[in-house]
């Protein structure tokens, strides 16, 4: 969409992932995903939309503008979850961009994660349920987010 001679990136973004112009991304976009845990438990999301609508998930999102992926995690976090944390709470987990991870296309995720007593949390926003669960093994999880949570927990065993 131009307006005023000017690209709306934010815009563009959406109707890349609905798709409507049928437009292919050569250049992967770029999310950020938060694992926490409290007493030994992951907090998951259940999606609200597709894809992977209805199913667990990491709480997380796309990177906007002018913003860095640590703040477009505390961000995501606190738009799905209620749950506040600052940036310099979060720990770097790794980046996944594995190509395939994402059906909408080409998406790279940075993954940060966090330990920390969690009491008021509230699904709002892409989420339509969230938990705190021991046992995510057992969910049918959301693009890579299994590795993601399996890698968070080799780092905290290690640790």
């Amino acid at each position: 969409m131009v307006v005023h001679g000017k690209l709306q990136s934010q815009n563009l973004l959406i109707l890349i992932m609905e798709n409507k112009f049928n437009i292919q991304s050569t250049t992967p976009l770029i999310t950020s995903d938060c694992v926490i845990f409290s007493n030994k438990k992951v907090l998951l999301i259940k999606r609200k939309f597709a894809p992977y609508k209805n199913c667990w998930a990491l709480p997380g999102g796309f990177v906007e503008n002018n913003e860095s992926t640590e703040q477009a995690c505390v961000r995501e976090l606190h738009e799905e979850t209620t749950v506040k944390v600052k940036t310099n709470e979060l720990t770097l987990l790794g980046v996944y961009s594995e190509p395939g991870r994402d059906p909408r296309g080409p998406i790279v995720t940075v993954a940060y994660f966090l330990e920390k007593k969690i009491n008021n949390f509230k699904a709002r926003d892409d989420a339509c349920d969230i938990n705190f669960f021991d046992n995510w093994k057992k969910l049918d999880l959301a693009f890579d987010h299994a590795k993601i949570i399996t890698d968070a927990e080799r780092i905290l065993k290690g640790s």
